[in-house]
Formats: C-alpha cells, structure tokens, sequence
C-alpha cells in the first residue's frame, strides 16, 4: 500500500528567562492516506501480468545458440544480394521494427503487410498477423526464402552459402555439438529463435504488477482504468496486453473506412478461405506500442492518439473523450521497456 506519512510539525523551544515553554503538540502524530487506488490495483495484476522468458521444449536456449542466433539475426549474407537482414525490418535500436508502412525487400518490393516487432514476438500465441507459424523458430525461417523479402533461392542455398564462411562452420558447431552436421536450415531457424526468445523487454509497468504500488503515477493508473473500464482487455490482457487471440479487424464498424486503408485486407481469409476467419488478425501485443509506428496489420495509421480512437470506434463502438485518449496514451507510455544492449549491438 502507497504510504504517505504527514507528521504534525513540533512546536520551537521558547526560550526566556532561563525557561522552557513546550509545545502543546510535543509529540510526533503519524497518519496514513488511504489509496485510492486499491481495488484497481487488484484488478489490473488479475488480468494483467509479469512477462518471463519462454523456453521451447524442442529448443532449449545456450548461450551458444544465442551468440550464433544473434549473428545471424544481424547478417546481411543471409539475404540474396546481400542487402537485408533479420534487423533490417526488425530493428532493435528502434524497438523491433523499421517504422515504415511496408517494408522493401531484397529486389526492391513491398511487403504485404506490417512488419510487427520481433520484442516480446516468442510469447504470441503464433507468428505473423495470420498466425500461419507457431513458434519463433518456425517464423525465423519464412523471410529468408521470401520472393518478395530476403529472397534466397533454397534452404540449400542458405547452408552452402553458411558453409563457406568459417566463422559459422565454428559457431554452429558449438551451438550444435551433437549434430553431425551442424550446418542445416532447421539448425538456423533455432538459433535465431533461441536468440529471439531473449527479446524480453521490462518496464515499471512489470514493477507494478510484481506488487509496487508506487511503479505507475496516478495519471497512467487513470489511463488503465480507463483501458480496462471501456473494454479493451477483451483482447488486450495478459502478460503481453495482447498476442494470446485472434479477433476481427471491425467488430462494429468496417475498419478501413476508419484508418483509411489503401488496401482491404482479408486477414486469417486469405490463408484458411474459411468465411468466418474474413478480417481475422492476431491481436498485437501493446508492449513498447509508443515506439512501433505505424500501426495496424497495413500501418494505415502513424499518430497513437489516433489508433486508440479508430480501436474505440471499430471495435468497441465508442466515441471516447480526448481526455480518455490522452490517459489511455499515457497507461500504453508504460508499456515501453529496455532492450539489453548486449543483444542490441552487433
């Protein structure tokens, strides 16, 4: 509990004649403010939670496989012409992401959606908007072998162009000690996973819902009131704030007449073809959401503020105060945590 001790102010000696005066307040009165804050406190660590570094079963992480899967993640020689990199679309210095739209690939092309941030990625229910991966090490492979992305021709491309730099026939040894031959695409994609899995970020919001009451200043508990209040942790709850469901893009409203996308995107659709996955996504994670820009699966929309009114509007069909937008802000400012610099510089 939040404690604010104000103590009464004792009275000055009063000195004359050789005589002493005491103050009729002499002694020392202690009281306590209550906190306002009790019951929201409670609720938030039900429905909310602290983040933990997720192993894989089938992919225990080595600090071998971790030094490997973070040179690779790094590696511009993993991409076609050598001009792309895991951290180019990822970028750690700017929180996982490159802040574009639409990310250009090896030969100049566009993606066809949002490249989400690769913090905190390993603790999703599954990769990519669609969710068609499940894991880190699944997703670590697909953009590689993209046309559209890094564009290697094979999986076998990948490992004869590993097998020639030294430098990796030594690491994927360590890191693999027992394979007898260390050099292999699904030994890559552990690696990076094992690497990613690492991208864990803390923030005070984590030293709030471990139980320090003081971690959040009044305004962003206001903001967190007013997220849980108007029915955003349907979605948006968990460790993650998100990243454990999918949910339609538009429950009320269509959502590109809001954030007045380019693009109709059919979302989970276009992979499954089943009608009712039409304008299915992943709910993102709000961690470190002040510093991800552009938002949306199609990045349809830069300023924050505004993402929270058209979420307001398309999936909760409410038209929320500025006042609620600007507390709102402030709570997801919380979210915004640290990313160990020994896995940030290369």
């Amino acid at each position: 509990m939040r404690k604010i001790l104000t103590y009464a102010i004792l009275a000055s000696t009063l000195v004359a004649c050789g005589g002493n005066k005491k103050s009729e307040n002499d002694s020392l009165i202690k009281t306590e403010e209550p906190n306002k804050f009790k019951e929201l406190d409670e609720k938030a660590r039900q429905i909310f939670g602290v983040l933990e570094i997720k192993e894989s079963e089938n992919n225990p992480i080595t600090p071998e496989k971790i030094k490997l899967g973070k040179m690779l993640y790094f590696d511009k020689r993993l991409s076609k012409d050598n001009t792309q990199s895991c951290n180019t679309c990822h970028n750690l210095d700017t929180y996982g992401v490159d802040n574009k739209s639409l990310s250009e690939g090896n030969n100049g092309g566009l993606g066809g959606r949002n490249s989400p941030t690769t913090l905190n990625a390993a603790l999703h229910i599954a990769q990519f908007w669609d969710g068609r991966e499940p894991d880190v090490e699944a997703q670590a492979g697909g953009p590689i072998l993209n046309p559209v992305e890094m564009a290697m021709e094979s999986e076998k491309a990948v490992e004869d162009r590993l097998s020639g730099i030294n430098e990796y026939v030594i690491l994927f040894k360590e890191a693999f000690p027992n394979d007898k031959q260390a050099i292999t695409y699904d030994n890559l994609k552990k690696a990076i996973g094992a690497f990613e899995r690492n991208l864990i970020t803390f923030s005070k919001f984590d030293d709030y819902m471990s139980g320090d009451d003081n971690a959040l200043t009044e305004k962003e508990k206001e903001g967190m009131k007013d997220f849980i209040d108007l029915g955003c942790t349907a979605c948006h709850s968990g460790a993650l704030l998100g990243g454990h469901m999918y949910q339609k893009f538009g429950l009320f409203n269509d959502y590109w007449e809001y954030t007045k996308s380019k693009k109709v995107d059919n979302g989970k659709f276009d992979l499954t073809q089943n009608e009712t996955d039409k304008f299915f996504f992943k709910v993102p994670s709000l961690r470190n959401v002040e510093k991800t820009a552009p938002y949306f699966h199609d990045g349809s929309v830069t300023d924050l503020k505004d993402a929270i009114r058209v979420m307001a509007k398309v999936q909760l069909n409410q038209d929320i105060t500025e006042n609620q937008i600007d507390n709102i802000e402030t709570f997801l400012k919380s979210l915004t945590g640290n990313i160990p610099i020994e896995l940030k510089q290369q």
